[in-house]
Formats: C-alpha cells, sequence, structure tokens
C-alpha cells in the first residue's frame, strides 16, 4: 500500500495503531514510493488532511471498473443480420439486372460495414463468397428455400446460405442458365434432385471451379 495514505487515514480504517502509541524516530513521506510522493509533496502532511492520491484503493477500484465497463461495451457483438426483402427495384449487384425478372434462387449478402449485396442468381452469390478476400468482410449470406418458393417468381422464403443444401447440375435454370437450387433441408434437395437430376452439396463442399459466370440462354435472352 502506498505510503503517503496519512496516518489518520491507517487509524481509521484499523491498519495500525495511533502516532502517538508508535511514533518512528524519523519519518521520510513517500520513502517507500517516491513517484506518488514526487506528484504530492507540496500538500502539507496533516493528521486530519489526505493527500489525493492515484494510489487510493478506492480510487483504483473506480478507475478499474471504469476500464472493465469501456471493455464490455466495446465488446457488444451487433444483433444477428436478418434478410431483406426485395422489391421491384432491388438489383443485382453483378450486372444491374432486376432480380424479380428472373426465375430460380436469389441471394443476398451482408457486410459487417453495414451494406448488403443482392444477386439474381446462387452462382453469382458464391462467385462473392467464395472470394478469399471476402471472407473477413462477410457478416451474413442468405439465399432462398426452393422447397417453399415458387421456382419462376421466388418471393421471400429466405434462409441462412451457410446452412442450406445445393442441387447442381439439374434441369432447372436461373438468371445464369445452370444454378445452385437452394433447399434447408436435405431431404428436400434430394427430391428435387431426383426430379430435375443433379448432385446435392453442402455449402462447404461448392467450390469455385463449379461457378460459371459465362450466363445462360435465360439471361442472356432479358439483357
Amino acid at each position: 500500500m502506498c505510503a503517503e495514505i496519512d496516518e489518520a487515514t491507517r487509524v481509521f480504517v484499523g491498519w495500525a495503531a495511533p502516532t502517538s502509541a508508535r511514533r518512528p524516530k524519523s519519518r521520510v513521506v513517500g520513502a517507500a514510493h517516491p513517484t506518488c510522493y514526487a506528484k504530492f509533496k507540496h500538500y502539507p502532511e496533516t493528521p486530519m488532511r489526505r493527500r489525493p492520491t492515484l494510489c487510493h484503493p478506492l480510487t483504483r477500484l473506480s478507475v478499474t471498473a471504469l476500464l472493465l465497463f469501456a471493455l464490455t461495451a466495446c465488446s457488444k457483438e451487433p444483433p444477428p443480420a436478418a434478410p431483406q426483402a426485395i422489391t421491384q427495384g432491388t438489383a443485382c449487384s453483378l450486372d444491374g439486372m432486376t432480380l424479380m425478372d428472373y426465375p430460380g434462387p436469389k441471394g443476398q449478402i451482408h457486410y459487417t460495414d453495414g451494406t448488403t449485396e443482392f444477386f439474381c442468381d446462387t452462382v453469382e452469390m458464391f462467385s462473392i463468397t467464395l472470394r478469399p478476400e471476402q471472407q473477413k468482410r462477410i457478416r451474413a449470406i442468405f439465399t432462398q428455400d426452393m422447397a417453399k418458393a415458387e421456382w419462376r417468381a421466388p418471393r421471400g422464403q429466405w434462409i441462412a446460405a451457410r446452412s442450406a443444401y445445393y442441387v447442381r447440375g439439374s434441369s432447372q435454370r436461373g438468371s445464369m442458365g445452370p444454378t445452385l437450387a437452394a433447399f434447408a433441408a436435405r431431404a428436400d434437395a434430394q427430391a428435387f434432385a431426383q426430379k430435375y437430376g443433379g448432385t446435392v452439396l453442402a455449402f462447404g463442399e461448392v467450390t469455385i471451379d463449379m461457378i460459371d459466370l459465362h450466363g445462360g440462354a435465360e439471361h442472356d435472352r432479358r439483357m
């Protein structure tokens, strides 16, 4: 404990006996803590007057509490991202085309800076998601569950893209031609593959070499 805490305070809190009971031969103020003494030596050493000091336990407790509060406030995570509804004016971030003009599942990516990008096809969504430089920026990815959404004009039915299942190589076409049909449940993806062909893949099984952005007949006809 710092040596500059005066004798009256020590007696009050029960740290030591009164000075009259044990007065030392000599006392050098601040000898045990020269840093504190150098800062506050201009205050007279009187029995009932306490010198202000950052070494006081209550002061240190207050500073610690403030630091803990600041760290807690800074460490609060933002609320989970929620999918945004597509409107008549929602355009694809890659080619500028209106999402509602195309069939098949759409995608949207939410970034850590608060911005959101929309895509008229899951192929375009994966072309951005699988870029290594994007990994630290992405906050959330959503696509549509085609077991519940109508293929020609899907509305709503947004699901987390990372936990979805995809069918690659089916006969169904999206805005980019061959697409990755998305489903919330593996059973629905398997049923779709049995009906339209293709292979069922989890999100992590989709690789960049599976992504073709050259466009299909549906995309070219509308551009």
